[in-house]
Parts: structure tokens; C-alpha cells; sequence
């Protein structure tokens, strides 16, 4: 009796030291309800609004949104309507609408102007997609479409991917440049084609998507940011880097980027080839992860563990992820999957990463553009953007 009470009682100290060393349950509606807290605080902050302003950063000593002025080269101006959109999904709260609606607004002239370059389909998808997905207001669609058409002018036959930048052509030498961030675009194009707009706009993503894979990855599945083509004859000449480290480093938003681009290009295609690739390169992003599972800024900057945290391809991956996790096969690695992103979530919704009362953002430790010295270490608006997207995603999972 003594040596099986004594078995006893070592079970239950080994069970209740594991339970210590276990992280707390992570509660989404907290985490959505502060977002929606933080929402409010912006908008007052922004009061009376100028609906042509868009929040960009908040610098880390700072507490107050730098704002932008709309216009084809500011790429985020899309995002504060996203999550306005977002926002409004989780509290229903007609006050949000009304403010989703009225910065939508301010991007209606995009719809009617040249492509500047591949981010239209950020400052049209994240704003008027998410508005068109809530409300079907057919002015919304009509806006996409033209959104859509107006991307595809960008598309190099010859080559068979969008031109990401055309002022890197003769700034840089870069005849035609394809940055990893265009993978998230090709939804535009695919979104139109199954809504009235041509077919040929998925035959365009698909064509950019196949050419991205075969170019734009080393034989590890670590991405380059850029690729860079002959216009003449098509031919890809070279991967190097704009954001990142070195053109031989993992930058990690790229990497992050590339993983959301590809599960949403197998959602939109149903071709396993997309579904199988997409686990590769999300695998070899999760070996690299520190132990927050919060990337640093780039996996090869000798700095580490000095070196800058971004938040926002944190935020980017666990929503892809989630999504991810809900398309693959095997039950191992869906639960692979799923687990990472909701330790990403629980990571970001830490102390650590959340802004709380400090700052109107969500979250705090992004990253911009290193290399050039902007934003780092600040509050970013396309941080919160994913952190709320795949918040949204998650509360949907366990609600179904």
C-alpha cells in the first residue's frame, strides 16, 4: 500500500508540474473585444475624420497614428477600412459601418486611375473586398472588377507574372521585378474572374503563381523577395532581395507572404500541387521560428537574438495557418498547423506584443523596411490587419 500511494502521489507532482509549465487557454473574444477597443480609440483619435487620411505606423516612443494621404503610391491605405470591415463583422455595430463605408470611399478614384503597381489589390481587396463580402453592395463590385481589370494591365505575357514596381525598372536594373508581397494580389484577379469580371484574370494568377514557385524559391523552399526577369525573352535572370538582409537571407514577412499566397491560390484552384507546396515552405518557416514563435525581422541577420521582432508576419502566417490547417490532409499535419498559429496568436496577444493602453494600435514590434531604416520596431496597420484577420478565422473554426 505504502509503494503504490508513494507511485501515487509522484503521478500527481509530475501531473500538476506539467500543468504549471502549460500556457493559458487563449481566449479570441477577449482578443477581438480588445481589437474592437483599440478601433474606437483610433477613430477618436482621428476625430473630426479626414477620410482621405489613412493610419499607417506608430514609432515606439510615440502614441499618436502617423496618417497618410490616399493616393496610388501609399500601399496601406487599404487596411484601416479592412479592419473597420472587420470590426464591424465581429460587433455588427452600425456606427463601424458607417466609418468603414466613408474611408472605402476615399479609394473609389483607384478604381479609375492606371495601375501605379501590384498594390492595388491590397487597397482594393482589404477595403472593398471585405465590404462587398459583408454588404453585396453592387457599387463595391463594380469597383473590384475594375480594380481587377486595371491590375492585369501589369501582366507581362512574355513573362508570365505582374510587374511589381515599374519605377524598379531603371532605378534598379530590374527589367521586370516580381516581389513575393504579389502573391497576395492574384486574389483580386481570381475573385473577379468568378464574379462577372474575365476569365483570363485566373488564368493570369495561375500563370504568376506557377512562375513565382519555379523562380522565386531556393532548392530549401526559402523565398527571394525579388525576382527579376528579361523582358525579351522571359527568362528569369535573378533573385535578390529589397527588404530583407541579403539577397541569400529569409526575410521573414517574404516567407510569410509566400505561404498565405500559395494556400489561397490552392483554395482558389483546388490543384494539389499549390496545397503540397504551401506545407514546404510553412514548414521551413516554422523550423526557423524562435521560440515565441515571433519571427525576427530576417532569419539571417547576424544580430539575433539583437535584432528587431516583426509582428507582422507573425500576424500574416497564423492566418494562413489556420487556413492551412483546415485544407490539408493528414490530421498530424493540420493540428501542426493550427497549433503554430495559435501559439503565434497567443505570442502576439501577449503583453510582449499587445499595445494596450500605451498606444490606439494592437500591436506593437513590426517591422517595415530595415534596410532603409523606416519603420522599425513601431506599430504597423497591416499588422493588426492580419492579427484581426486570423482572429476572426480562429473564432470561426471553433465555432464550426
Amino acid at each position: 500500500m505504502y509503494h503504490r500511494n508513494f507511485f501515487l502521489l509522484i503521478i500527481t507532482v509530475l501531473t500538476f508540474s506539467g500543468c504549471a509549465t502549460l500556457r493559458p487557454s487563449f481566449d479570441v473574444n477577449e482578443a477581438l473585444t480588445y481589437c474592437s477597443s483599440q478601433v474606437n480609440r483610433t477613430l477618436k483619435q482621428l476625430s473630426p475624420p479626414d477620410y482621405t487620411l489613412m493610419p499607417r505606423s506608430i514609432d515606439d516612443s510615440s502614441n499618436t497614428w502617423k496618417c497618410y494621404k490616399v493616393s496610388r503610391e501609399e500601399w496601406c491605405s487599404g487596411f484601416w477600412p479592412g479592419i473597420l470591415w472587420y470590426d464591424y463583422e465581429y460587433t455588427g455595430d452600425t456606427a463601424i459601418l458607417n466609418q468603414a463605408r466613408n474611408y472605402n470611399a476615399s479609394l473609389d478614384f483607384l478604381s479609375d486611375s492606371p495601375a501605379f503597381d501590384h498594390d492595388l489589390g491590397f487597397l482594393m481587396y482589404c477595403s472593398y473586398g471585405n465590404g462587398y463580402r459583408l454588404t453585396r453592395d453592387t457599387t463595391y463590385k463594380k469597383i473590384l472588377l475594375k480594380s481587377a481589370t486595371i491590375l492585369s494591365t501589369l501582366f507581362n505575357p512574355k513573362v508570365g507574372t505582374i510587374l511589381s514596381w515599374p519605377r524598379e525598372v531603371e532605378k534598379n536594373g530590374w527589367p521586370h521585378n516580381t516581389i513575393m508581397d504579389n502573391m497576395i494580389n492574384l486574389e483580386l484577379l481570381f475573385w473577379a474572374s468568378k464574379n462577372g469580371g474575365n476569365p483570363a484574370l485566373a488564368q493570369m494568377a495561375v500563370s504568376h503563381a506557377d512562375k513565382t514557385m519555379e523562380n522565386q524559391f531556393r532548392s530549401d523552399y526559402t523565398s527571394y523577395h525579388v525576382a527579376v526577369y528579361d523582358t525579351i525573352t522571359g527568362k528569369f535572370i535573378k533573385g535578390v532581395t529589397h527588404q530583407g538582409y541579403s539577397d541569400s537571407s529569409v526575410w521573414a514577412r517574404g516567407q510569410a507572404w509566400a505561404i498565405y499566397g500559395f494556400t489561397m491560390v490552392y483554395r482558389e484552384t483546388g490543384n494539389p500541387n499549390y496545397l503540397d507546396f504551401a506545407q514546404k515552405i510553412a514548414d521551413v518557416y516554422l523550423k526557423l521560428l524562435p521560440a515565441d514563435y515571433i519571427p525576427y525581422w530576417d532569419f539571417n541577420d547576424p544580430a539575433i537574438p539583437n535584432a528587431p521582432k516583426d509582428a507582422s508576419a507573425a500576424a500574416v502566417t497564423a492566418s494562413a495557418l489556420l487556413e492551412l490547417s483546415t485544407m490539408v490532409h493528414q490530421p498530424a499535419q493540420s493540428k501542426k498547423y493550427r497549433d503554430a498559429a495559435v501559439h503565434m496568436l497567443k505570442s502576439l496577444s501577449s503583453p510582449t506584443y499587445r499595445s494596450g493602453s500605451s498606444k490606439p494600435s494592437f500591436l506593437m514590434h513590426s517591422t517595415g523596411n530595415m534596410p532603409k531604416h523606416a519603420e522599425v520596431d513601431v506599430s504597423l496597420i497591416y499588422a493588426d490587419y492580419y492579427y484581426m484577420e486570423a482572429l476572426l478565422r480562429y473564432k470561426r473554426m471553433l465555432e464550426h
